[in-house]
């Protein structure tokens, strides 16, 4: 059990790190950064933070010196640099980065625990995509395997008449088929060290341009109806991966059942709502689980609830909705730039459904 005082590293800069960070802070910890330059807003809640390149041996060697134990903000951090961290410090294993960051492993690792997937193909070249297009058909998604998230590095095919304008990109991809489905939800569970699971209620994910824009409780009975088998999918997941912290598996709610979408081994924007929302929040509950404290309760406070992105130039009127009723609470990320498609903050209300 990590004593107060102690200090926890953060590998990413970004706004996940920044509530993380918070949240280490309130429980009596001490925080050092770690992210490439850029707009590394998590900072400003770091008791220090170094600004260096993912593989630059000796700033690592000074990070993990300062560190009592090392987390990530988000899953696209290198392996090699969580590997470049004595073992020691890492509560959870880089394998959970080695399986999440490659569409095609995460999708073959949840299928051999029982998931089911969307129908997909490997694709690394022009002639394995119009296979994968043939076998599986439109509509359907092309995807690289590696890196994407928000939308990019995605193509849809609409239609048999629309692939022949879709190139294949030069880089290790996944086909995929459209799958039939009523809503998206996500299930997400943080573990402790000794392996107890908890579960915070799914939300019903409503997404925009391949970006989440709302989550909302109650997530609807077809949801409801699934969440007992995917919860089940979740937590084979994160013991075979002898995860530690918060985990996240997104779905589809389909009539025959839920199919797996994809995970990641992190906090999750569908989770902002638990802060004000659960009795613990998805970020406490990870630096409790990271620090070997006890985990906290994880129950709804209200009846319903809505997350809302605020992306861009919204950002820049966002203190209006302070005005707005339905109990808004406001987090905005601090982040200097606010151009299209990125993500500025977001917006809690709870208390009321928003449909």
């Amino acid at each position: 059990m990590l004593p107060p005082g102690s200090t926890i590293g953060i590998l990413g800069g970004g706004q996940l790190g920044r509530m993380m960070a918070v949240a280490a802070l309130q429980l009596g910890y001490r925080v050092v950064g770690y992210a490439p330059a850029g707009d590394n807003v998590a900072a400003e809640a770091c008791s220090d933070f170094i600004t260096a390149d993912w593989d630059d041996a000796a700033a690592l060697e000074a990070f993990a010196a300062a560190c009592d134990v090392v987390t990530w903000e988000f899953e696209n951090v290198p392996v090699s640099t969580v590997a470049a961290i004595p073992e020691a410090l890492l509560p959870c294993p880089p394998r959970a980065l080695e399986v999440a960051q490659d569409r095609l492993n995460e999708k073959a690792f949840a299928a051999d625990l029982g998931g089911t997937p969307a129908p997909y193909a490997k694709v690394e070249s022009a002639a394995d995509l119009a296979a994968a297009i043939a076998a599986i058909g439109t509509p359907g998604i092309l995807k690289t395997a590696r890196d994407g998230y928000d939308g990019k590095g995605q193509w849809r095919v609409r239609s048999a008449i629309e692939a022949g304008a879709v190139a294949y990109p030069g880089v290790t991809c996944i086909y995929e088929g459209f799958v039939t489905y009523e809503t998206e939800f996500s299930v997400i569970l943080v573990r402790g060290r000794d392996g107890a699971v908890k579960f915070w209620d799914s939300t019903a994910n409503m997404h925009e341009g391949g970006m989440l824009s709302r989550s909302v409780l109650p997530a609807g009975a077809l949801v409801e109806a699934q969440v007992g088998e995917a919860r089940q999918l979740a937590a084979k997941v994160a013991e075979g991966l002898g995860y530690v912290g918060v985990l996240t598996l997104e779905f589809f709610a389909t009539r025959d059942g839920p199919v797996f979408n994809e995970m990641a081994p992190r906090v999750h924007n569908s989770g902002h709502w638990t802060i004000e929302g659960a009795a613990t929040s998805q970020f406490e509950n990870h630096i409790r689980a990271i620090a070997g404290l006890p985990l906290g309760g994880t129950k709804t406070r209200f009846e319903a609830i809505e997350m809302r992105n605020i992306v861009g130039e919204d950002a820049l009127k966002a203190h209006a909705i302070l005005a707005e009723p339905g109990e808004p609470h406001l987090h905005l990320y601090g982040k200097a730039e606010a151009r299209e498609g990125r993500k500025m903050g977001h917006v809690t209300r709870v208390g009321h459904a928003v449909r």
